[in-house]
């Protein structure tokens, strides 16, 4: 089943955010879906032990071995299995973008976040040669605004454009329903929309993105 890595050298890029809202949609959808929290914050295992009861299974693993074991056994029963890493490269994140099927790069419309995503698509490639395999991989712009693009964030589009960089056609927009998940530990169809400002719009951004992720796994597969 599809292994989806969630990766940023960068800590703030809305790396959990974006696994935690992508993996709590599908599994909402009827799909059956695992996170492995493979951040020493452990931020999704803490989302966990709220009161949500969001179909999703996360599980923890923080170090090479126990990833390994973890990561084939829910690959057997799940249909998707995401990993939230943490930032610093190791010999897990080497491990789960090897195995992944797909890498999200999560970056805000930054010249760091930018910079950084680089440094992550270049260590991607670097996995891939070395056991001469292609590891697919977008990047997925979050905490954007939904009205209008700034002038930094079309550049920075534009700069990923020319260099062939592929992103996802949706952005993980500016929503407080996307904070609101880690706060009261729910998920979005769980929220009070009389408590979060924006609840609709947020779900509909999810569905989006959620749609975009299923569609360009299963054209890999065929392609595979």
């Amino acid at each position: 089943m599809p292994v989806i890595a969630v990766a940023n050298p960068k800590g703030g890029a809305g790396k959990s955010t974006s696994t935690l809202v992508l993996a709590t949609t599908l599994a909402r959808q009827g799909a059956s879906v695992t996170i492995l929290d493979c951040d020493r914050n452990q931020p999704i295992a803490g989302w966990r032990g709220g009161g949500s009861k969001n179909p999703v299974v996360v599980d923890s693993a923080i170090d090479e071995e126990t990833f390994k074991e973890k990561l084939d056994a829910h690959r057997r029963t799940q249909q998707f299995v995401f990993v939230d890493l943490e930032g610093t490269a190791s010999r897990l994140m080497s491990r789960a973008l090897f195995r992944a099927h797909l890498v999200i790069i999560p970056i805000q419309a930054s010249p760091t976040d930018a910079e950084l995503a680089a440094r992550a698509i270049h260590l991607i490639n670097d996995e891939g040669d070395a056991f001469d395999k292609v590891i697919p991989y977008r990047v997925l712009f979050t905490r954007t605004s939904p009205v209008i693009a700034t002038k930094l964030e079309r550049a920075i589009l534009a700069q990923l454009k020319d260099g062939d960089i592929p992103q996802f056609k949706h952005h993980l927009n500016e929503r407080a329903a996307f904070k609101s998940m880690f706060y009261h530990q729910l998920d979005l169809d769980e929220l009070d929309e009389a408590e979060v400002n924006g609840l609709p719009k947020a779900r509909e951004n999810a569905l989006q993105l959620t749609e975009e992720l299923v569609a360009m796994v299963m054209e890999k597969e065929k392609v595979a």
